[in-house]
């Protein structure tokens, strides 16, 4: 669910509006009540329930009296650089210790083969 949200708005006459592809989107849309934050101004929340296609650009747009045009928020889907980050830095590290414990692996098996070896001949 894509949750469009408009805060500290005065005069309390606002308009939030889907779009899908440059289409005002109907259905699956819901609405809060505008809701008076308690010092004059005002907040809102829109709820779209999208079944997004590849490639499809959705958008929430604001439209309201303070504007001097509509202010447009465009969904991406794609992560955000900072949480790309993180899951090259997990991943890195996990390819790293598990190439550290197959060294540590072979390391021990070729060790162990080695010490059998000579106490079977008697060294």
């Amino acid at each position: 669910m894509l949750v469009c949200s408009a805060y500290n708005f005065y005069p309390k006459q606002i308009r939030l509006t889907w779009l899908r592809n440059g289409q005002e989107v109907t259905s699956s849309v819901s609405f809060s009540e505008v809701m008076s934050d308690g010092d004059w101004y005002y907040q809102i929340h829109s709820y779209l329930e999208p079944i997004p296609t590849p490639g499809e650009k959705i958008t929430c747009m604001v439209e309201h009296f303070t504007l001097s045009k509509p202010a447009l928020q465009v969904w991406d889907p794609s992560l955000p650089v900072p949480e790309r980050i993180k899951i090259a830095v997990g991943l890195s590290g996990l390819i790293l210790g598990f190439v550290m414990l197959s060294s540590g692996f072979i390391y021990y098996k070729n060790k162990s083969k080695l010490l059998m070896g000579c106490f079977g001949r008697c060294c």
